[in-house]
């Protein structure tokens, strides 16, 4: 299929007229203006680790986090698997087409059968799987997150059977005992729907990318993502959420981190934010506020991530003008 430069080289032979070579230059930019949009809807691009596009593939690694419950890392965001008596529960499932490198990993640890898929939130990177586990799999999610993948061309049609079939409004509890999994929702962050999925037995947790890792957040505004309330978000779920000492993050492929660390992200997106509401109130642009912005020496172990400040600064601005 030929290229968008392609398409433009041909236009823009020598003979055309000036004007109807602006028109066709015109019109073949808003169509590929179109196209990034309505893909860039369906949340951060598809890439092998989660990361920036154009990250390397890196092979699926499984790590364990405590007895029955693992992380696999790579190919998207973190998996979890939680191993109960009669099953395994995951909790995202990573880009598409991992499904099979998905189940090899589970298999390393355990033959039960797969029962359960959670969704911590819609994007492709931890829902672009569910479509492989079709065998009794019941697929669980917050109501807004359902309402965010039934936009998505991946559950479009047939493959609406991969929707989630349980959701939840405010918390959730699967299971009892040592099998026990409760699901929490605190308000919106990275988008409308972002679970916090805690193991009780285990005082361990999986938060998804409302916690991705130690860097600015990614705000999915279509999806309903907020600057102003994220702070507010992780700040309940640290205040609300006992007995836990183990976070699994979206992106973080190393390991977990520590609960304590939930508090500091929370101090963190409120802080910027507070920082934003001077910029603003100084009558600071977004671009001279960006170039001003200086991280804190408390955080200076974060990283711009993949929301970045500049691009966190502009969602704030927005945000906070309406």
């Amino acid at each position: 299929m030929p290229t968008f430069a392609t398409k433009l080289r041909g236009w823009l032979v020598p003979g055309r007229s000036l004007m109807k070579r602006v028109l066709i230059l015109s019109l073949l930019l808003a169509v590929g203006c179109l196209s990034v949009a309505l893909l860039g809807y369906q949340g951060p691009p598809a890439t092998g680790q989660g990361g920036g596009a154009g990250a390397a593939a890196a092979p699926l690694q499984t790590i364990k986090v405590r007895d029955n419950l693992y992380m696999i890392a790579n190919g998207g965001g973190n998996t979890g698997v939680f191993i109960t008596s009669t099953g395994v529960v995951l909790i995202d499932t990573k880009n598409p087409n991992n499904g099979p490198g998905i189940l090899q990993q589970v298999r390393t640890v355990t033959n039960k059968p797969v029962t359960m898929v959670i969704n911590t939130h819609t994007h492709a990177d931890h829902t672009g799987s569910n479509e492989f586990f079709t065998d009794n799999v019941v697929f669980v999610a917050h109501e807004n997150t359902k309402t965010n993948m039934e936009k998505m061309t991946n559950f479009a049609g047939e493959k609406a059977k991969f929707l989630p079939s349980r959701t939840y409004k405010d918390t959730m509890t699967i299971g009892s005992g040592a099998d026990q999994i409760v699901l929490y929702y605190f308000g919106r962050a990275h988008t409308s729907g972002d679970s916090f999925v805690v193991f009780p037995a285990l005082r361990a947790m999986h938060a998804g990318d409302a916690f991705a890792s130690k860097s600015f957040p990614l705000i999915d505004v279509p999806n309903g993502g907020s600057a102003v309330e994220y702070g507010q978000t992780l700040a309940k779920a640290a205040a609300t959420i006992k007995n836990v000492d183990t976070i699994i993050n979206g992106h973080i492929t190393t390991g977990p981190t520590s609960f304590s660390d939930l508090k500091i992200y929370a101090d963190f997106n409120n802080d910027f934010l507070a920082w934003v509401k001077e910029e603003m109130k100084a009558a600071k642009t977004v671009e001279q506020a960006a170039t001003e912005y200086k991280l804190p020496e408390k955080y200076s172990g974060y990283t711009g991530g993949r929301g970045g400040p500049a691009n966190n600064i502009r969602t704030a601005y927005t945000e906070l003008s309406k």
